[in-house]
């Protein structure tokens, strides 16, 4: 089976990874060098502690046992794959009983979520008068862009190839199967199968191929330290962190999450906006979040930022991915839309894509069974075109 994968972020490196891996003919295509757009804007975020039970949360689930599959195979180092774990904190006692529920489903879906109480315990420099928060035992880190290219050196070396170019359009067979891309170069790609993993730019890549979905940029920021002996043991998030991901609201959402790098220096976000592709730099913002961080940890009041770096996450209205084959395309299989999960669905996802390539059950489960997934929920509720 040829497969031709359009993205080489860290969800088109995930799906080449796994698809070569089984075996088959794979070629990723991108316009840009690999993890060039929305994977470098990321913090390596591997996390079950901000998901609600359901897909998401089962995908997520096999992604952490992918990541530390692949962490065996290719190298923990190879991957930057740190298992810190994660912190939820509460600021007072209402939050603190709302996070407690939130946790006890998520522990009913089967991930470890242990309450504490002295927070401090874990993360001596929180600021006190903390009553409480979550320890997430199963969240990790990886360096993104590093991550990427390593899982694409490991499919190249499983004889998958890497074309630099923009896919422009489908080619098309009998009854409407696309067999194979074209891009900008005038070059034409044969294939049995396109995945579609262009992140941000998913929706846009969809209507090209004849299955637009609904795929939109979400602006983030996030904040750059110096670099800094090691004070944050975790990655430390506001349990408001978690309506901000699932929030609908098109306007600015902002919640605070701090966490360490190996270089040493402290990642500091997160903000959402729908804003277009306007990548505009939002002094306001950035002052939001760094009050954020300084009132959460206030050994930060006296630390430098290095600077500020924004990107757009893969937006979808219903915060779910897009994974599966599109049947109004014959041939054209979705892995966009992951929003600011990304990174740590990534091998999931190409685990998952995979599955549906060959027909066949992963880990257990058919494919069929993530229908929550579907391209096809959004032809139901009339959400397709993007």
């Amino acid at each position: 089976m040829k497969v031709v994968i359009v993205g080489a972020g860290i969800v088109g490196t995930a799906c080449a990874f796994h698809a070569a891996s089984a075996g088959l003919d794979v070629t990723v295509v991108d316009r840009a060098p690999t993890g060039a757009g929305t994977t470098s804007r990321g913090e390596g975020n591997v996390l079950l502690s901000d998901k609600e039970p359901g897909p998401e949360l089962v995908l997520a689930r096999l992604s952490r046992t992918l990541w530390d599959e692949a962490g065996r195979e290719l190298g923990a180092a190879s991957l930057g794959l740190e298992p810190k774990g994660g912190l939820v904190v509460a600021s007072d006692a209402r939050g603190l009983a709302a996070l407690g529920e939130f946790a006890l489903r998520q522990q009913a879906a089967g991930v470890r979520a242990e309450p504490v109480d002295r927070v401090r315990d874990l993360e001596p420099h929180l600021a006190p008068g903390i009553p409480g928060g979550v320890h997430y035992p199963q969240d990790a880190q990886v360096e993104p862009v590093v991550a990427a290219v390593a899982l694409l050196r490991a499919a190249v070396r499983r004889g998958a190839r890497v074309h630099r170019g923009e896919v422009t359009g489908a080619v098309t067979g009998g009854a409407g199967r696309v067999t194979g891309v074209r891009t900008s170069a005038g070059a034409v790609l044969p294939a049995d199968a396109v995945v579609n993993a262009a992140g941000t730019w998913g929706g846009e890549v969809g209507r090209r191929l004849g299955a637009p979905v609904a795929v939109h940029p979400r602006r983030g920021f996030v904040l750059v330290t110096e670099p800094l002996p090691p004070m944050v043991r975790h990655k430390v998030y506001s349990a408001d962190y978690v309506a901000a991901v699932a929030s609908r609201d098109a306007g600015l959402e902002t919640s605070c999450v701090v966490e360490g790098t190996r270089g040493g220096t402290l990642l500091i976000g997160a903000s959402r906006e729908r804003v277009g592709f306007d990548s505009t730099m939002s002094t306001a913002v950035v002052a939001e979040l760094a009050a954020r961080a300084c009132r959460l940890f206030p050994f930060l009041r006296d630390v430098h930022l290095l600077r500020a770096y924004r990107g757009f996450r893969p937006y979808c209205p219903d915060h779910l991915p897009v994974v599966g084959p599109d049947p109004r395309a014959p041939g054209v299989v979705h892995a966009c839309g992951h929003e600011g999960a990304g990174i740590g669905l990534a091998p999931g996802t190409g685990a998952l894509v995979t599955a549906h390539l060959l027909g066949r059950p992963w880990h257990g489960a058919d494919p069929a069974a993530h229908t929550g997934l579907l391209p096809g929920r959004f032809l139901r509720s009339g959400g397709g075109s993007g």
